[in-house]
């Protein structure tokens, strides 16, 4: 598991700058399963279930997760399926706390 989840997000303020498209596929080489969005300002993980009820509690964690970082995610889920993306919106791309953040889930995930 990486180290990413380890770490603390920190608040973003105005002004703060995406990742380099370098560092932001670098980062996503330290996580399972997530994937850079098409235009690269986001990454994304869509789980698979067996079933309506498994979607809608691993939505309620990744919800809860994200407002423990206090950096929330989005959420799309439904029968068979959850997928969670990160992105830093006051940076307009990614930032640090996307992959901390991830790396956070995956971590309760496979708990």
């Amino acid at each position: 598991m990486s180290d990413l989840a380890s770490r603390r997000c920190v608040p973003c303020e105005g002004g703060t700058p995406p990742l380099p498209s370098e560092r932001a596929r670098e980062m996503l080489g330290e996580l399972d399963g997530w994937s850079l969005t098409e235009d690269g300002r986001a990454i994304t993980r869509r789980l698979s279930f067996k079933g309506f009820a498994k979607a809608q509690q691993t939505a309620n964690v990744a919800a809860w997760a994200g407002d423990r970082e206090g950096h929330h995610p989005d959420i799309r889920f439904g029968w068979g399926y959850c997928e969670v993306s990160y992105t830093t919106h006051e940076a307009g791309g990614l930032t640090d706390n996307d992959f901390i953040c991830a790396a956070k889930l995956d971590r309760i995930l496979a708990g």
